[in-house]
């Protein structure tokens, strides 16, 4: 018995399939505003079953973000759409930059020096930043990465190459591997997160914390974004991951 829908997963089974989500846990790096999680087990297998109770923010490990995180009445986690979670993945490789220059934020030109190389980038896609920031995974000083005086020092999307990716390129959803859409740098000069608040302004969604976006390349493979459904909630813990062509 056969079908063109199960020749389908047959074709994305061969593929090379790549997680994009951190294992999290107690002691993973998170926004500093938020406590560490808390793992309690309830139930062992001494009491004949194991269960465990699970303590953390909505936006903890690899996590999505949608429009009602920063932006009231629009849509919680689960209103976003099912076919929304699944979109063709663009990668813009900005690890070396990131390396040289901790506080890189993301312009208009890198966008268009990408396009330059790999094509004009197409609508209704995912594009994520990859600075490799994610190899920083689990040291939370590192990920934190503070100078003396406590400022951090983390890349990130410049609100101008945001606005050109929604805007001229109308592309449907971003994801990075940092706690927050816009860099320190820009944070610290305007008090706000304004690239993050710009994104889901636009009634859609980001994935923070990604990982392994280094094993993708720039066009060509598929995002699948797997999440729970909490009633009316403002982010969750997410299992990312790409389909390679």
């Amino acid at each position: 018995m056969t079908n063109e829908l199960l020749q389908a997963l047959q074709l994305l089974k061969s593929k090379e399939w790549v997680d994009l989500t951190h294992t999290f846990g107690p002691n993973s790096p998170h926004f500093f505003m938020f406590e560490d999680a808390k793992f309690e087990t309830l139930f062992s297998h001494n009491d004949g079953f194991f269960a465990q109770q699970f303590t953390f923010p909505g936006q903890y490990g690899t996590h999505i973000d949608p429009p009602i995180h920063f932006v009231s009445d629009t849509r919680y986690l689960d209103e976003l759409e099912l076919k929304e979670l699944v979109l063709p993945l663009i990668v813009i490789d900005k690890s070396k930059e990131a390396k040289s220059d901790n506080d890189f934020t993301l312009s208009v030109q890198d966008i268009l020096d990408f396009e330059a190389e790999y094509g004009e980038i197409e609508a209704g896609t995912f594009v994520a930043l990859r600075t490799d920031w994610s190899k920083r995974w689990p040291d939370k000083d590192l990920f934190n990465n503070k100078d003396k005086d406590g400022h951090n020092h983390i890349p990130g999307w410049g609100l101008e190459a945001l606005q050109f990716l929604f805007t001229e390129r109308n592309i449907n959803a971003i994801g990075h591997e940092t706690f927050d859409t816009d860099s320190a740098a820009d944070f610290r000069k305007n008090g706000t997160l304004d690239g993050e608040y710009f994104v889901l302004d636009q009634d859609t969604y980001q994935i923070e914390l990604m990982t392994n976006l280094d094993k993708l390349p720039a066009k060509g493979a598929v995002i699948f974004n797997i999440v729970p459904k909490p009633e009316k909630a403002s982010g969750f813990p997410v299992r990312s991951f790409a389909i390679l062509p």
